[in-house]
């Protein structure tokens, strides 16, 4: 016979079903609008007639702005409350998208992104504190893989949903879209959460604010500039040092003041700072290749924008199917064997995906990608959930902030220093390879027939020999992510293996 007190219990377990499924909402807009936007970028720079080193700063921007408010997150949520503030965001993000989608020039543009990056830099941190106060510690495994839908799956159909809108539709509705997404979001926060009075308020470390503010503007902007102002000039080098020594302030400030803006004490849970290092493995994987395989489709093997995104869905639905599988996953036997598992996969894809050629055919690159995303949706989230989950209650808001910092910046570091090496070893190759272009009697086949051909004979050896070049280029970058996957399977074995230890009831008691 079932008991009342039997049936109320079942009902707490599954009572985070449904403010998990609002908070997803909150994840999946913002971080679809990292990758969605990369797509239109050509085009937004032909219809606000921009130039090429102007337009990129919609990204750059949003990147720079990003890497600044996330560290505000934990204090504002204390200060007026997690409900409260992921309210706020999402119309916040909701009223900066419909400006980006009527800018009328870029630098209108630029500065809707910078204000729209200020909600989409806090929601995805003040929804994963809300899923930590929200989600019984048993179930956090399945819950993390549900939100990890949102996190993982969106910057993976951002470029097919993007290259369509923007080849068939308009750009600008790649901003509209967020509009009413953000209208029924906050419609259903203000339905299932509770808006509860903060009973403390933490002085602002404002010290502590500027000086990692500073640190991680400096470092973002000299990863995103250093390709065109040069890795070795003054410009570049000065924001790294001033950034280092701004990052080394930040961290004496922090352990003097009585409120610090990020507790630098989840460095010393060792399970952390494993999973931090993990988590921007598994990120600088995910990110160099969502952003080059699409300029491989699209630059080398002539694809549009939206038939190079389709080329991702199969791997993006390897993501969907695999990602709310590894939450369970995770409950059952914890983190350390799928994380390992995912890694070795990652390296694996990785590595297949080094053997590309401009002539690969589109059903291997289908496989490669989808094997890859096998490792990442094994991997993902249960880093992420391995990381906060050791922490104790009072600093998951700090663990959760620290986890978006990585994953912004990994993401932009990776883009940029892999672009540079491709830049440099593109220059290199075509110097090699073109000395071997010569024309006579111990010029290499097709060279000379090509000659006899005139300007169109040179010009298609010359785009031939500049398809394989930037083709060996990306998959050196995949040799790159390779090696770092395979390093980071050998590190996942120092985390957790089993259930956690503490099964009873919510992480903790907080304020939303």
């Amino acid at each position: 016979m079932t008991t009342a007190t039997g049936r109320e219990t079942r009902a707490q377990a599954q009572g985070w079903v449904l403010p998990l499924s609002v908070l997803i909402v909150g994840s999946f807009m913002s971080v679809l609008d990292t990758s969605i936007v990369n797509v239109a970028v050509p085009r937004i720079q032909i219809d606000l007639s921009a130039a090429p080193d102007d337009v990129e700063w919609i990204v750059t921007g949003y990147t720079l702005a990003l890497g600044i408010v996330v560290p505000l997150t934990g204090w504002l949520g204390m200060r007026i409350g997690q409900t409260r503030l992921y309210i706020l965001s999402m119309v916040g993000f909701s009223a900066a998208s419909a400006l980006c989608g009527i800018a009328g020039n870029l630098d209108e543009m630029i500065f809707f992104r910078v204000v729209q990056a200020i909600p989409g830099g806090i929601l995805p941190v003040v929804t994963m504190t809300m899923l930590y106060q929200t989600v019984p510690r048993e179930k956090i495994g399945a819950a993390m893989g549900m939100y990890g839908l949102g996190v993982v799956v969106a910057p993976a159909v951002g470029p097919t949903l993007g290259g369509y809108l923007v080849e068939y539709v308009d750009w600008r509705l790649i901003f509209f879209i967020n509009v009413p997404i953000g209208i029924l979001g906050t419609i259903a926060a203000l339905i299932v959460f509770p808006r509860i009075s903060p009973t403390s308020w933490p002085k602002f470390d404002l010290w502590g604010f500027l000086t990692i503010g500073y640190g991680l503007f400096a470092f973002l902007l000299a990863c995103s500039e250093g390709q065109d102002w040069g890795w070795t000039g003054y410009r570049i080098m000065g924001l790294f040092v001033s950034g280092s020594l701004s990052l080394a302030l930040f961290v004496v400030i922090e352990l003097e003041v009585d409120n610090p803006i990020i507790d630098l004490r989840i460095f010393k849970v060792p399970a952390y700072s494993v999973s931090l290092i993990l988590l921007g493995v598994v990120v600088t994987g995910l990110f160099a290749t969502l952003y080059f395989i699409p300029q491989f489709l699209q630059n080398v093997q002539g694809l549009q924008a939206f038939d190079s995104g389709l080329v991702l869905v199969p791997s993006a639905l390897v993501l969907v199917v695999l990602t709310p599988l590894a939450g369970r996953i995770y409950d059952k036997i914890g983190p350390r064997i799928p994380v390992a598992i995912g890694l070795v996969l990652m390296a694996y894809g990785s590595y297949l995906l080094a053997s590309l050629r401009p002539d690969t055919p589109r059903p291997d690159i289908e496989m490669w990608t989808s094997i890859r995303n096998a490792g990442i949706g094994l991997s993902m989230m249960s880093i992420m959930t391995a990381g906060v989950s050791a922490l104790p209650g009072s600093l998951t808001a700090a663990g959760s902030g620290m986890n978006n910092v990585m994953q912004r910046a990994a993401s932009s570091v990776a883009v940029a220093v892999l672009g540079s090496l491709n830049t440099s070893q593109g220059a290199q190759l075509m110097l090699d390879r073109g000395s071997l272009l010569n024309t006579g009697a111990n010029a290499l086949p097709g060279v000379n027939d090509a000659a006899a051909q005139g300007a169109s004979g040179l010009l298609s050896l010359y785009q031939e020999l500049s398809n394989a070049v930037t083709t060996q280029t990306y998959a050196n970058d995949f040799y790159v992510i390779a090696l770092l996957s395979a390093a980071g399977g050998a590190l996942a074995l120092f985390l957790r293996s089993g259930k956690p230890k503490n099964t009873g009831g919510p992480v903790h008691v907080v304020e939303l």
